[in-house]
């Protein structure tokens, strides 16, 4: 008899499930859902860069994902799941009662968007940010050394000081502070203490300053140096974490009813989505994984021969098994990349949202700009266009992160066109990931061949082919649509005792690639021209600043 397992995978905008076969990797059913007070903007102020969500969104969508899932799978499917696990966005931290329950599930603070889970977006820290990094530039210890040298606003962190200062109710009740991704697995197996959640190698190492080499996280004084309103959170914490191969628990008699499965089903420990999605995508050593959708995620692994003890600056952390158990997984990443898409389609539409007076033709308008705006874009030779664009309209994640930069068009004229800002904009895009790509090669880690996942990956080849041009390396794009909940079943399957190590499910759960792009040789030459254009017009925004 065949043997299932459910990966959830946790979005910015949604959450998704599917059932997968162990044995095959065999995607059986698949199920989609949208957060619905996110959905609705609330608990937002994105003028003020704010990002929260609310638990019950994760709840909700957990159960009505997963019991759909199973009503499209074949009889008999939900006997035989043996285990689950979830991916989601990261750093995305709420704070806790003792019980471990998020404050926001508590009366008083359920509209408390203090309360909520700061979603990883949320630039609202970028002040604690920048004290973090005073702070560890002049300590007996750099707790930034495996992080990339560079604390960031959208941090672990950084996060729970903006939170504890802006909020004395906050202040007065918070006991411990716990990840989305751990939250998730605690919730299904029942735990009643946040001292019992267990804590994920990735999220911490990545996103908490966690390392073995100082005992776990910063020390006491330095965080209350920091400030006096984080003392004794670290005793309340954890110390030790785990990676994501390993299990947490099985399914409490009341979520699996819930959810319309057996107490029999093994949680896998979390992690967060692009990492999960690297090794969906089949990421192994000197491979370079770009998870790309609203913002992207890069992952590579490499060896402890490989790295040694080389420090890669300016990236989102080098942390031993928050990829693969067994290797050390490197993180960078744009803050920014279908996020500016979408950005420009907003200004584009405003006046079908402000003077259609059907709403359902202005939406229908609004769909069809993109493609329009593509179809024209990849007509335009690349020595007509005068632009020449950044990527920062969300900040910058990496190479050294600075939120506080903001993105810039230039040489624009009069025959400026829609389509051609358009192009200047996927191009930035490319520039950004090639920044990434070259940080990474400048410090001694190799790169033979790109990965690329998500919608984006999938759905514009103009955007694809474009990052090879600019990258000058091919590009496979792996075959499934939710290689991140891919991922996040080979981690359920392994946990669930299927499989002895990550490597072996992906082995045997792979989906396969798609497609190749290669890159278009009478253009790399262009680029590389225009790619040195986007770092001089980089260098003024930031040193303008």
């Amino acid at each position: 008899m065949d043997k299932f397992v459910i990966g959830l995978d946790y979005g910015t905008d949604s959450a998704r499930a599917v059932i997968v076969n162990a044995r095959t990797g065999e995607t059986v059913a698949t199920s989609v859902k949208y957060y619905p007070r996110w959905m609705e903007g609330k608990y937002c102020q994105p003028a003020a860069n704010m990002y929260r969500q609310h638990p019950l969104d994760y709840i909700e969508v957990l159960e009505s994902s997963v019991r759909e899932a199973l009503s499209q799978a074949p009889d008999g499917t939900a006997a035989n799941v043996v285990g689950i696990a979830f991916d989601t966005t990261g750093s995305t931290p709420v704070f806790t009662d003792e019980k471990g329950t998020p404050l926001a599930l508590l009366p008083e603070f359920a509209g408390n968007p203090n309360a909520m889970f700061v979603l990883w977006k949320d630039h609202t820290a970028i002040a604690e940010a920048e004290e973090i990094n005073r702070l560890c530039s002049t300590w007996k210890i750099n707790y930034t050394a495996y992080e990339g040298g560079i604390y960031s606003s959208e941090w672990f962190w950084a996060k729970a000081l903006h939170v504890l200062r802006e909020d004395k109710a906050i202040r007065e009740k918070a006991y411990s502070i716990v990840e989305h991704c751990e939250w998730m697995p605690a919730l299904l197996t029942g735990v009643k203490k946040s001292s019992d959640i267990v804590r994920s190698r990735c999220a911490q190492g990545h996103k908490a300053m966690w390392h073995p080499g100082w005992g776990g996280l910063p020390e006491e004084d330095f965080l209350v140096a920091l400030d006096p309103l984080l003392a004794g959170f670290r005793d309340r914490l954890y110390e030790d974490t785990f990676t994501a191969d390993k299990p947490v628990g099985t399914l409490t008699p009341e979520w699996a009813d819930r959810l319309g499965l057996t107490t029999n089903v093994m949680i896998a420990g979390g992690a967060f989505d692009c990492h999960m999605g690297a090794v969906g995508a089949g990421i192994t050593p000197h491979t370079f994984v770009r998870v790309i959708g609203t913002s992207t995620c890069d992952i590579m692994v490499a060896s402890y021969e490989d790295i040694g003890s080389n420090l890669i600056r300016g990236i989102c952390g080098q942390v031993d098994g928050s990829v693969i158990p067994g290797m050390i997984g490197l993180e960078a990443g744009q803050s920014g990349f279908g996020d500016v898409y979408a950005w420009f389609r907003r200004v584009l539409e405003f006046p079908l949202k402000e003077l259609l007076p059907d709403e359902n033709l202005a939406d229908a308008l609004s769909e069809k700009i993109i493609p329009a705006l593509t179809a024209e874009a990849e007509k335009i030779p690349l020595e007509e266009s005068t632009l020449i664009a950044t990527d920062w309209m969300n900040g910058r994640r990496t190479p050294d992160a600075n939120q506080l930069l903001k993105g810039a068009i230039a040489g624009i004229t009069l025959g400026t066109s829609a389509p051609h800002i358009f192009k200047a904009l996927v191009e930035a895009t490319a520039f950004g990931s090639r920044a990434i790509v070259e940080r990474f090669r400048s410090q001694g880690v190799r790169i033979d061949n790109v990965i690329g996942i998500g919608g984006i990956a999938l759905k514009s080849p103009f955007v694809m082919q474009t990052l090879s041009d600019v990258l000058n390396m091919p590009i496979e794009v792996c075959r499934t649509d939710q290689a991140c909940a891919l991922g996040a079943a080979m981690f359920a399957a392994t946990a669930a005792g299927l499989y002895t190590k990550v490597e072996e499910a992906q082995q045997a759960m792979s989906s396969g690639f798609a497609m190749t792009y290669t890159p278009r040789k009478a253009l790399v030459a262009a680029y590389d021209k225009a790619y040195k254009r986007y770092l001089e017009l980089g260098r003024y925004c930031e040193g303008s600043m």
